[in-house]
């Protein structure tokens, strides 16, 4: 079955998590597999679903705070780019489901001279850290000088998963050290514009995500407003 891409969207936070979470609902209508990439209109940190505590000076800083509907801890959504995908897995090995949804962005990153690794973290040690960053479980790719360059987590809803994930590019280094009282991965430019890089990561989707093809379809107005409609998960 063909995917939808979904192309491009800069919007706040809580209208990209409500995008995300609609488009886990289209598929468990009857939908057909869908990814998108986006961007955040103005720097946000989202939050894992399970993530109780966070340090209070958070809401001092100039950004949004939204739930994330997947798992993990905090990701700083500024000087990154995001992606989501929807689809039912073949299997529910979760290690097996992240290495096949991940393979699309090695094969994008390789072209850039950015070959990525899974990390060896265990979830345990990650769940101690207020940032995803911090640690590099097999859930995330790291760069051949140990840096994290994507994080990704997951929402499972029976047999249909909801994966999303951050590829960093050049993270604000001061809001970073506020945030996380620590250095932001040391990473390599990439050598593509934004542009180039959407269109990179979209053919290395057809080939190595999306056997059967993508069709792209913005959001429609009436799509537009059911995701509007979606309740925001929690109040951060």
């Amino acid at each position: 079955m063909p995917w939808r891409w979904i192309p491009p969207i800069t919007a706040p936070a809580a209208t990209q998590m409500a995008i995300d979470r609609w488009m886990l609902q289209q598929l468990l209508a009857g939908g057909v597999p869908m990814l998108r990439l986006y961007r955040w209109s103005v720097p946000a940190l989202s939050l894992g679903r399970h993530q109780q505590r966070w340090p209070a000076q958070w809401r001092d800083e100039p950004l949004e705070l939204v739930r994330r509907p997947s798992g993990g801890r905090a990701v700083l959504h500024a000087g990154e780019l995001t992606y989501a995908l929807v689809f039912t897995p073949q299997t529910r090995d979760r290690e097996a489901v992240y290495r096949h949804c991940c393979r699309w962005l090695q094969q994008a990153l390789a072209k850039a001279g950015e070959p990525l690794h899974f990390g060896q973290a265990s979830p345990v040690a990650a769940a101690q850290r207020s940032s995803c960053f911090a640690t590099a479980t097999a859930a995330d790719l790291v760069s051949a000088r140990g840096a994290k360059r994507i994080g990704s987590a997951q929402l499972w809803h029976g047999p249909a998963l909801l994966q999303h994930g951050s590829l960093l590019l050049d993270p604000p280094a001061a809001l970073w050290q506020r945030l996380f009282q620590a250095d932001p991965p040391q990473l390599a430019p990439l050598p593509w514009s934004p542009d180039e890089l959407e269109q990179q990561l979209r053919q290395a989707a057809e080939e190595h995500l999306c056997p059967e093809g993508l069709f792209s379809q913005p959001l429609s107005p009436e799509e537009w407003a059911a995701a509007q409609t979606l309740e925001p998960l929690g109040c951060v």
